[in-house]
């Protein structure tokens, strides 16, 4: 016998069966779970579009900028010499688990020269002169590992730490954890040629995040937003336009029951509104020096070379003004601006390294000169390596077992290289490196916990990182 509360007759006794215990409590569970959903959606839509939050801890830096190497770099050629593979050159490689594979490959070396750069002593390719030059500021991470060697699930990957479609970027998660430090900008931005690469937007994507977390994508040259002047000439009246927008919008939202999209569409046309006419100046680059255009290469012959520069010098007037993550992409160029050389390596990533070099070197220098190094992070990365062997002599496949990637600015240890590649640059060996890691890494400069930074959606807590992921101290400074 039980003792049961009725509402008619106070304290009773019953016999209450498993099936009746189950039926009668079955409500209660599904109300805890509502009221849960119904808080955590109502605390979406109740922060402010660019509210600041509160980091775990004391932060090395304030932004990121991430330099998006589309396609994949080949390691072997830019940051990870194999002098092995000069002994190789031209021998069948008979390592492939695709027997059809064996003997219509050959190791292939390096076809640019490898010199010690810095105080450190690193090894930096040919390909990038300028870059070189700041070898003592560079953390290389020659150990990183991939999941597949596909360019969709790679980028994914890199982008969102999961080789599926519908999580947040990371640049979402950054906005999401640490909100923007300007009202009037957003605070995840894309620089972007108009080229979507693999994977499609959902690299840039809220996922399940409040969707003013997403990222704004800006024109990397000309207007950075169609639209972006008001057709309306009185303020007053676009206001009041607004304002007539709003409600109708609210009251649709209300009438779902609050909805999140809607939310965010509101926030978007007052946030659009506050842009006009700070956008417009802010990317307005004739503002500039002479010096700093140059700097940059701004006055390159070359379209693609000087197209890069305008989105690295775009990038720092955007962190400057408070924008929390700004991601550059590849410029048109070849292989369509990617990395993903086939054939033609030579000719493919020695454009590619000429449009991008000077820039990104120009980017460090200025902000150094600007005081935005330490407190600004810079992350060079593509979705995976190339493969040190080949089917022809001029060209690399998708390598995702070992690669290389580099950090700078606050809070990295300059002149470091952390792990290492075999002798051939297959496989990463030493002090492996994964993608989880390297979020981990950028989260905890940007003093974000991984472990908690999370999200309730679909009865658990997601995080950038899943249920993996350790911070790489070792290329970190100590304090």
């Amino acid at each position: 016998m039980k003792r049961v509360w009725s509402a008619e007759c106070g304290m009773r006794s019953a016999e209450l069966s498993r099936r009746e215990l189950l039926r009668t409590s079955a409500n209660g569970f599904g109300i805890v779970a509502l009221s849960a959903m119904m808080g955590s959606q109502a605390s979406a839509l109740t922060t402010p579009h660019s509210a600041l939050r509160t980091p775990h801890f004391q932060p090395r830096v304030k932004n990121v900028i991430f330099l998006f190497m589309d396609g994949g770099v080949s390691h072997v050629d830019s940051f990870d010499p194999k002098t092995k593979l000069d002994e190789l050159d031209g021998k069948p490689f008979l390592e492939s688990k695709n027997p059809t594979a064996n003997g219509n490959r050959q190791w292939l070396k390096c076809p640019w020269t490898f010199r010690k750069h810095g105080e450190c002593g690193m090894p930096i390719s040919s390909l990038f002169p300028h870059i070189a030059t700041h070898a003592d500021d560079l953390a290389v991470i020659r150990s990183m590992k991939a999941d597949l060697p596909i360019h969709s699930t790679g980028v994914l990957f890199l982008h969102t730490g999961s080789n599926n479609a519908g999580r947040p970027s990371l640049g979402s998660w950054v906005n999401y954890g640490l909100g923007c430090e300007s009202q009037n900008l957003p605070g995840f931005v894309v620089l972007s040629f108009g080229v979507v690469p693999c994977g499609g937007l959902e690299n840039y994507s809220s996922g399940f995040l409040p969707a003013n977390h997403q990222a704004t994508l800006l024109a990397a040259d000309g207007t950075p937003i169609d639209n972006i002047h008001p057709a309306d000439k009185d303020s007053r009246i676009q206001l009041a336009k607004l304002a007539l927008l709003r409600g109708q919008n609210e009251a649709f939202s209300r009438s779902l029951g609050g909805d999140d999209d809607v939310d965010a569409a509101i926030k978007n046309y007052e946030m659009a509104f506050r842009m006009q006419s700070l956008v417009p100046d802010l990317l307005d680059l004739s503002r500039e020096t002479e010096a700093t255009q140059k700097l940059y290469a701004l006055d390159s012959k070359v379209p693609s070379q000087r197209l890069y520069g305008i989105q690295c010098l775009r990038a720092r007037r955007l962190i400057e003004s408070g924008v929390r993550f700004v991601e550059i992409t590849c410029p048109p160029g070849a292989s369509n601006g990617t990395w993903d050389q086939h054939g033609n390596l030579k000719a493919g990533h020695e454009k590619n390294a000429l449009d991008t070099d000077q820039a990104i070197a120009g980017l460090i220098t200025d902000l150094k000169q600007r005081g935005l190094f330490e407190e600004t992070l810079l992350v060079w990365a593509g979705e995976f390596g190339r493969t040190p062997h080949s089917s022809g002599r001029d060209g690399r496949d998708h390598h995702p077992e070992g690669f290389s990637v580099w950090l700078a600015g606050g809070g990295v240890r300059g002149g470091t290289i952390y792990g290492a590649t075999d002798d051939l640059g297959m496989h990463s060996v030493e002090n492996i490196c994964t993608m989880h890691d390297l979020h981990a890494t950028i989260l905890h400069l940007l003093g974000l916990d991984h472990e908690r930074l999370t999200f309730r959606f679909s009865g658990r807590d997601f995080r950038l990182t899943d249920v993996h992921g350790n911070v790489v101290r070792e290329v970190l400074t100590s304090a």
